[in-house]
C-alpha cells in the first residue's frame, strides 16, 4: 500500500515519449563519454572501470583495469605498463603540485621549477615519439593518437602557463647554473614542439602539412633561452684556471662540474635547436652585442663554446673516486681580484653527486651530432659505465655503499639519512633525464641536420650506421634502468607520490643503510645538503611509518625523479616497437 500522500498518476503517451527520449539522450551521453574521454582519462582507469560496471559490464578485458604485478608476469607488452605508470606520475605531479592560475609549482624553488618544466617537455617528447596503435593484448589498451593528443595538449598547456609563472626576474640575479637550467628548459620545449609537429602533422603520412598549433610558442621560448644563455655566458672566465665557468658571480670563485656541464649542454643545444629570435625586447642584455649571435640558428659561436667548454672540463682533472666527476674547484689563496692567489684550480671538493654525472651526457650527444666525432660518444659510454659500477651493478644483493648507491640502485649519499635538501632531491631525476637524452633515437630535425651536413662533407655520409651502433650500446643499459625504475615505483604511496630513497624499498636496508661521512671520499664537503639534520633509522620505525616520509618527505622534486626514470624506461622499451 502506498503512503496516504502519494497519488498514482497514469503515464500518458506524451509523458512516455519524453521518458524514452530522456533515456536515449542519457545513453548517448554515456557512450560519448566512453568514445571521447576527458583529458584525465589516462590517469583515471578506476573511475572508468566503475563506469563500465554501471552499464552492466565488467572492466575485465576492457583495457581499463590497473595492472597487477603480483598476478604473475604480464603477457602483453611491458611498455604498456610503463606507459601507464609514466602518465600517472605526470598526472600526480601536475594535479598535486602545479597551480594553473599561478603558472608554476609553488613548492619548488626557481631552479628546480626550470627542471620540472624540462621533465614535462621531455616526457611529452617520449610519448609523442613512442609506439602508437600497439595491438591490445591481455586486457591492456595501447596508446591511440586521440588519447596521445589529448594528453599532450593538457600537459603542454601547463608548460605554456609556466612561461608566465616562471620567476624570470629573480633568476637573472642568481648563479650562472640557475640561468642555464632555464636555457635547457625552454630549448627542451622547442624540441618537443618541433618533434610533435614533424611526427604527427607534417610527416609524409600525416593528413595535413599544416604545422601543429603548438609551434607558435617557439618564439617566446627561444627568446627566453637566448636571453638567459647570454646572461650565463658572462661566467666564462680565463683569469682563473685558464678557462671554465664560475658558479656564482656573488661568491668566492668556484669552478664546479655542474655549471660547466650545463654550459656545454646549453651551448650545443643552442647551436642545434635554437630557431632564432625576432624579439628585441624586453631584457636586452647589451645593445652593442653582435646581432648575429642573438638571432641566427646554427651559430658557430655556440658550437665553439661547447667544444671549448668540454675541452676545458675534460682536461681540468675534476674527477675523483672511481673516475666520477667531483663537485668542483676552489682557488687556493684567493683574496680578491687584486690578489687572486694561485689562479689555479687546485683545491678540489671531492663530493660526488648523481647529477654531475648526467648533465654532460646530453652535451656529448649533441657534440657528436655537430661534429660526428666518435670520441664524444665514447667518453659518454665510459662515464655511464663508471656510474653503473658506483651503484654496485650488477651485484644487486650487495648492501655495501659503492659511491653512488648499492645493490644496483642509484642513490645520493643523503637519501638514507633523509638529509637531502630541495636541491638533493632533484639530482637523480636530472641524471636519468640526461641519460635518456644521450640514448634517445634521432628526431626528424636532427636527421635533416645530419643529412644536410653529409651533403657538404661526403666523409660524413655513414652517420646513420654510426648512430645505430650507438643505440645498440645504449640498449645494454636497459636492465639497469629497469632495476632502478622498479625500485622507484616501490616508493610510491597511496596517492602515487614517489619517495626520494629508492634503495630502501628494494633491499629492505636497516640501520646499516645510513651513509655517514666515513663513506664519503676524502676531502668531500656536501654543500648541497649541509643544512639538513639526519634522521636515524630507529628500531620500530619500520612497522609504523614510511622511510620516505622522513626529512623533507615526498615533494614535487622527488615526483620528478620518478617521471625521469620511467621516461627513460619507456624509451628503452620502445626501441624494438618503433618502426
Amino acid at each position: 500500500m502506498f503512503p496516504r500522500h502519494t497519488r498514482l498518476i497514469p503515464i500518458g503517451t506524451r509523458s512516455l515519449r519524453y521518458i524514452v527520449i530522456l533515456c536515449i539522450l542519457s545513453l548517448c551521453s554515456l557512450v560519448n563519454s566512453l568514445v571521447f574521454p576527458h583529458q584525465d582519462v589516462m590517469k583515471a582507469e578506476p573511475a572508468l572501470s566503475q563506469l563500465w560496471s554501471v552499464i552492466g559490464g565488467s572492466s575485465e578485458g576492457t583495457g581499463l583495469e590497473a595492472s597487477d604485478s603480483t598476478a604473475g608476469e604480464p603477457t602483453h607488452e611491458p611498455v604498456l605498463d610503463t606507459l601507464e605508470d609514466l602518465i600517472d606520475a605526470l598526472q600526480v605531479m601536475q594535479d598535486k603540485y602545479f597551480v594553473l592560475w599561478q603558472g608554476t609549482w609553488p613548492t619548488s624553488i626557481d631552479w628546480t621549477a626550470a627542471v620540472l618544466g624540462t621533465h614535462v617537455s621531455a616526457a611529452l617528447s617520449s610519448l609523442s615519439a613512442g609506439p602508437l596503435d600497439i595491438p591490445d593484448s591481455d586486457g591492456v589498451q595501447g596508446l591511440s593518437f586521440f588519447t596521445l593528443e589529448n594528453t599532450v595538449n593538457k600537459f603542454f598547456s601547463d608548460t605554456n602557463a609556466f612561461y608566465f609563472g616562471e620567476n624570470a626576474f629573480s633568476v637573472r640575479n642568481q648563479a650562472y647554473d640557475d640561468m642555464l637550467w632555464v636555457v635547457l628548459g625552454w630549448l627542451g620545449s622547442i624540441k618537443f614542439q618541433n618533434l610533435h609537429s614533424d611526427l604527427h602533422y607534417q610527416s609524409s603520412n600525416a593528413s595535413s602539412e599544416i604545422p601543429w598549433y603548438g609551434t607558435q610558442f617557439r618564439v617566446p621560448a627561444a627568446h627566453r633561452a637566448r636571453i638567459f644563455y647570454e646572461l650565463a655566458s658572462a661566467g666564462w672566465d680565463k683569469l682563473l684556471c685558464d678557462g671554465g665557468m664560475i658558479w656564482n658571480p656573488y661568491l668566492l670563485p668556484y669552478k664546479n662540474a655542474i655549471t660547466n656541464e650545463l654550459y656545454i649542454s646549453a651551448s650545443i643545444e643552442m647551436y642545434l635547436y635554437f630557431p632564432g629570435d625576432p624579439i628585441d625586447a624586453p631584457f636586452i642584455v647589451d645593445s652593442e652585442r653582435d646581432e648575429s649571435l642573438q638571432r641566427n640558428p646554427h651559430d658557430y659561436a655556440h658550437l665553439k663554446a661547447a667544444v671549448d667548454g668540454y675541452d676545458w672540463l675534460k682536461n681540468s682533472n675534476m674527477t675523483g673516486i672511481g673516475g666520477l666527476y667531483a663537485d668542483g674547484f676552489h682557488i687556493s689563496g684567493w683574496q680578491g681580484t687584486t690578489n687572486p692567489g694561485s689562479r689555479k684550480c687546485d683545491e678540489l671538493n671531492t663530493m660526488v653527486y648523481t647529477y654531475n654525472q648526467g648533465v654532460i651526457l646530453s652535451g656529448l650527444r649533441g657534440l657528436w651530432i655537430a661534429t660526428l666525432s666518435q670520441a664524444y660518444l665514447q667518453d659518454g659510454y665510459e662515464l655511464i659505465d663508471r656510474v653503473l659500477q658506483a651503484t654496485g651493478w650488477p651485484h644487486i644483493s650487495n648492501r655495501q655503499w659503492k659511491g653512488l648507491g648499492r645493490g644496483g640502485v642509484l642513490e645520493e649519499a643523503c637519501d638514507a639519512s633523509a638529509t637531502c635538501s630541495q636541491d638533493g632531491q632533484t639530482f637523480k631525476g636530472i641524471f636519468f633525464h640526461h641519460l635518456a637524452e644521450f640514448c634517445r633515437p634521432l628526431q626528424p630535425q636532427e636527421n635533416r641536420f645530419l643529412a644536410y651536413t653529409a651533403r657538404s662533407h661526403p666523409n660524413r655520409d655513414d652517420w646513420s650506421d654510426k648512430y645505430e651502433r650507438h643505440l645498440q650500446q645504449c640498449r645494454t643499459y636497459g636492465p639497469w634502468i629497469k632495476h632502478n625504475a622498479r625500485a622507484a615505483l616501490m616508493t610510491r604511496d597511496s596517492e602515487g607520490r614517489f619517495g626520494s630513497w629508492w634503495g630502501r624499498g628494494w633491499r629492505q636496508l636497516e640501520a646499516d643503510g645510513i651513509v655517514d661521512s666515513k663513506a664519503l671520499p676524502p676531502g668531500a664537503v656536501d654543500y648541497r645538503n649541509a643544512e639538513q639534520d639526519p634522521e636515524p633509522l630507529e628500531a620500530g620505525f619500520k612497522a609504523t611509518m614510511d622511510y620516505n616520509d622522513r626529512g623533507r618527505g615526498r615533494s614535487v622534486e622527488t615526483q620528478s625523479g620518478g617521471i625521469a626514470v620511467l621516461r627513460a624506461l619507456y624509451q628503452w622499451q620502445s626501441y624494438d616497437t618503433l618502426p
